[in-house]
């Protein structure tokens, strides 16, 4: 056992999951702890609703995940829309190309056991395909975008490296990427991922001992839909950020993904949906600064968010 973990940290891993719980002393470019990052942000209308009540809250609102249904499904006049609202607001749009994986031809990732093979875009047509809709996002002003499979992170940053994509667009690694382990999330560090999303249900060890061999923030889900565990974390914030800093707070209530899929919640759902995750993030601010005053939220509109810069 001594000189398995010696050969593993001479790897540049740790050991084991870090239950000592060391505090982090990596930060965002402002000197910040913790962010804010909400999906489901399907239309313009949602999000709207949701910086409105970001205002009412006196709570910053950095992120948003958007059109997780996929932006092929809005038109050229709606992400102009989309773009300028967030544009004016200073929230940094992370879009999901279309399609996705599990509304696309091939079904075998929607079978009980499919899933096993997790999100991967199933060949080269539909690779081209999810650039395309990249490029369509681009022009109109967007600047990040959602990605869960590795080879095509390859390629996207290889492509920024060619000149064929602007420098300053960004990869955020979807949960459904399914991390869960130092190695893994440095692999995706090293492949030009701009964040990581692991997996849902880590502890904080291990949290810890992912943030101890990575820079890029780590996008952790406090509250999770049903579909996959349902869970509230609440009350973890304050020492997810001590040792996980920097990270975004992402809040998943509800029943499961389909609700944000055309046939699923109303337009009007899902921007009460999007005040009520507001008023949590204001809840885990309190929190936080109650438990560790020293642990800071970045103001609304750092200088290093890739807010969208409509064309």
């Amino acid at each position: 056992m001594d000189s398995l973990a010696q050969a593993m940290e001479r790897a540049g891993m740790p050991e084991g999951d870090m239950y000592d719980l060391p505090t982090s002393t990596r930060t965002f470019p402002d000197g910040a702890h913790y962010r804010v990052e909400i999906s489901g942000m399907e239309t313009p209308k949602v999000l709207a609703a949701t910086i409105d009540e970001a205002k009412k809250q006196g709570v910053p609102f950095h992120r948003s995940i958007s059109v997780v249904r996929g932006a092929s499904m809005l038109t050229r006049e709606q992400l102009k829309e989309f773009a300028q609202i967030a544009h004016d607001n200073q929230v940094e749009v992370i879009m999901t190309p279309g399609p996705r994986p599990t509304w696309y031809t091939g079904r075998q990732v929607a079978t009980p056991e499919g899933a096993f093979s997790g999100l991967r875009m199933r060949g080269m047509d539909s690779v081209r395909h999810y650039i395309m809709e990249i490029e369509r996002c681009i022009e109109i002003g967007f600047r990040g975008f959602l990605v869960w499979d590795e080879g095509v992170l390859s390629l996207l940053n290889t492509m920024k490296q060619n000149g064929d994509l602007p420098q300053d667009v960004i990869f955020k690694v979807s949960i459904y990427a399914g991390h869960a382990n130092p190695a893994g999330v440095r692999l995706m560090e090293s492949l030009g991922a701009g964040s990581c999303n692991p997996v849902a249900d880590l502890s904080l060890p291990m949290l810890a001992a992912i943030r101890s061999v990575v820079s890029i923030p780590l996008d952790i889900h406090i509250q999770l839909w049903t579909s996959m565990g349902g869970y509230n974390r609440i009350y973890e914030t304050p020492e997810i950020a001590r040792v996980a800093s920097p990270c975004y707070f992402k809040m998943e209530p509800g029943p499961g993904l389909a609700m944000y899929m055309p046939w699923g919640t109303s337009e009007e759902g899902l921007a009460e949906l999007g005040r009520e995750k507001i008023r949590s993030i204001k809840n885990i601010i309190e929190l936080i600064g109650e438990t560790y005053p020293e642990l800071k939220v970045s103001p609304q509109g750092p200088a290093d968010l890739r807010v969208p810069l409509p064309k």
